[in-house]
C-alpha cells in the first residue's frame, strides 16, 4: 500500500522564498540549524580613508550635465561565499570593481540593487529617509535571485557609515535643500559559467549626484505601453529591485520618450490594469461615480499581488494621505484600468495624478497618451495639483527637518568626522614610520 503525503503547494518560487526569509530571519535571531558562517557585522567596518583634497566637489549642474554618475569619495564594499559568510565591511576610496569575465552577475542577472537619498537639512543636520524599509527591501530581493542573506539593521548602519563620512565635503551645511543619491547593490561573482546558485558575492554601496527630476515643466506625459510588451506579470518578479526588471523596459521607454513623452504608464494584463509609471508608482485623484458616492479617491495599483514595486516614497504617501487627508480623501489600494481613467476624464471625475519613488519624488503628471486617446489631467499652480503639492511639502519637510518625524534619521556627522580624522592621522603616522 503506498501511503501519499500532502503534495506540495505548487507555487514554488513563492514557497522558495518564503523558505529563504524564513531562514535568513533563523540566522538573525540566532535559531538556525544551519553551520554557522559568518554574519554581515557592521561594526567590523576597516576604514582607509582617500585623500580629501584629490578632488573637489563641483556644483550640482556640472555633476549632472554629463554621461558619466560623479560618485563622493568613498564606497562600501563586502564580499560573501557560500563556505565562510560575509567577509569584514571595508570603507575605502572609490575606485573600479574587479571581476571575472565568467562572473555570474554578466550572464545570468544575479543583481539587485537599492536606491534612496540623504538630505541636507534646513536646520544644518543629514538626515536619511526611512532606511529600514531600503535594507528590507534588499534583503528580499536578494533571497528572490538566490544570493545571500543578512540582517538588514547591518546595512542600514554601512549606509550611515557612508554618509556619515563624505556628508560634510559633499554634502556641506553651505547647501541647505540638497541631497545625495544612495545605491546599495548586491551582486552574484562566482566566477563559473552554469545556470545556479553563487556561491560568491559582493555588497557595494556607492553615494552620488543625481537630477532633480519631481518638476517637469508642463507635468509629466506618460504613454501607455505597446500591446506586446510588459514590465512586469504575476508569478514574476516586479515586487523585487532586481536589474532584470529594468533593462527590457528601456526599448519602450526610448521610443516613447522620442515621441515626447518623459515615461511609460505600463498597463497589464487583457484588462490593461494600470500598474506603474516609468520605475515609480502612480496615482490617481479623482471622483468616484455618483452611483459609488462620489467620494474623492486616491488611488493607486495594489501590492497584493506582487506585480509592482512596494516603493519606499508609495508607502510613505499612502500612510500620510491615511492619515492627514482622512476627512477629505479616501486612499484606495485596487486594480483598476486604462477604461476607467479614460471614462473618468470623460465624465470631468479626474482632479490629479502623480508618479512617486525615490528618483522622481512626487512627479505631477499632466497627459497620458493612450491608442490614440489623450487623457489630459489638471496641473495647477507650479504645475502641480492642489493635493500632489501638499503630499510633496509633507514629506519634503521631513525629509529635511523642518518637521521633526520618526522617518527622518538623524545622522551623526560630527562624531564620525572627527573619528575619521583620527584614523587619517593613524595612518598617516603608521605610513611614516614604514
Amino acid at each position: 500500500m503506498v501511503s501519499h503525503s500532502e503534495p506540495p503547494k505548487e507555487d514554488l518560487a513563492a514557497v522558495a522564498l518564503e523558505n529563504k526569509i524564513e531562514e535568513a530571519n533563523a540566522i538573525i535571531n540566532g535559531t538556525s540549524d544551519a553551520p554557522k558562517v559568518q554574519e554581515l557585522d557592521a561594526s567590523k567596518l576597516v576604514v582607509t580613508l582617500a585623500d580629501p583634497n584629490a578632488r573637489q566637489v563641483p556644483d550640482e549642474a556640472t555633476a549632472n550635465a554629463g554621461d558619466e554618475t560623479i560618485c563622493t569619495d568613498h564606497m562600501v564594499t563586502v564580499s560573501w561565499n557560500v563556505k565562510s559568510g560575509w567577509g569584514v565591511p571595508e570603507l575605502k576610496p572609490l575606485g573600479p570593481i574587479s571581476l571575472h569575465p565568467t562572473a555570474s552577475v554578466l550572464h545570468y542577472a544575479t543583481e539587485c540593487f537599492e536606491g534612496l537619498k540623504v538630505f541636507r537639512g534646513f536646520d544644518g543636520k543629514l538626515r536619511l529617509f526611512r532606511p529600514n524599509l531600503n535594507a528590507k527591501r534588499l534583503l528580499m530581493s536578494t533571497l528572490r535571485i538566490s544570493l545571500p542573506g543578512f540582517d538588514p539593521v547591518e546595512v542600514e548602519k554601512l549606509i550611515a557609515k557612508l554618509v556619515a563620512v563624505d556628508g560634510a565635503k559633499w554634502l556641506p551645511k553651505t547647501r541647505p535643500g540638497s541631497f545625495l543619491y544612495i545605491r546599495p547593490a548586491v551582486i552574484g561573482t562566482q566566477s563559473q559559467l552554469g545556470v545556479q546558485a553563487p556561491k560568491e558575492a559582493l555588497l557595494f554601496i556607492t553615494a552620488s549626484f543625481m537630477p532633480i527630476l519631481d518638476s517637469p515643466a508642463g507635468g509629466m506625459r506618460l504613454h501607455t505601453n505597446p500591446e506586446d510588451m510588459v514590465r512586469a506579470w504575476v508569478g514574476g518578479f516586479g515586487y523585487a529591485k532586481v536589474g532584470a526588471n529594468y533593462g527590457p523596459s528601456l526599448l519602450a521607454t526610448n521610443e516613447a520618450k522620442a515621441r515626447g513623452f518623459h515615461q511609460i504608464l505600463w498597463l497589464y494584463g487583457q484588462e490593461a490594469y494600470c500598474t506603474e509609471a516609468g520605475a515609480s508608482n502612480f496615482f490617481i485623484l479623482w471622483r468616484a461615480k455618483e452611483s459609488e458616492g462620489g467620494k474623492l479617491q486616491l488611488l493607486t495599483a495594489p501590492l497584493d499581488d506582487k506585480l509592482i514595486l512596494d516603493g519606499v516614497t508609495r508607502r510613505s504617501v499612502v500612510e500620510l494621505a491615511k492619515t492627514r487627508l482622512a476627512e477629505e480623501v479616501e486612499v484606495v489600494e485596487r486594480r483598476y484600468t486604462i477604461d476607467e481613467v479614460i471614462e473618468a476624464d470623460k465624465e470631468g471625475r479626474i482632479v490629479e495624478a502623480f508618479a512617486a519613488g525615490t528618483a522622481f519624488f512626487i512627479a505631477p503628471v499632466s497627459q497620458i497618451h493612450h491608442r490614440g486617446t489623450d487623457v489630459h489631467i489638471p496641473l495647477g499652480e507650479n504645475d502641480s495639483g492642489v493635493y500632489t503639492a501638499k503630499i510633496k511639502s509633507w514629506m519634503r519637510d521631513i525629509m529635511y527637518g523642518n518637521e521633526q518625524h520618526e522617518w527622518g534619521i538623524v545622522i551623526n556627522e560630527e562624531d564620525e568626522a572627527a573619528a575619521g580624522q583620527k584614523r587619517k592621522r593613524e595612518q598617516d603616522d603608521e605610513a611614516k614610520r614604514e
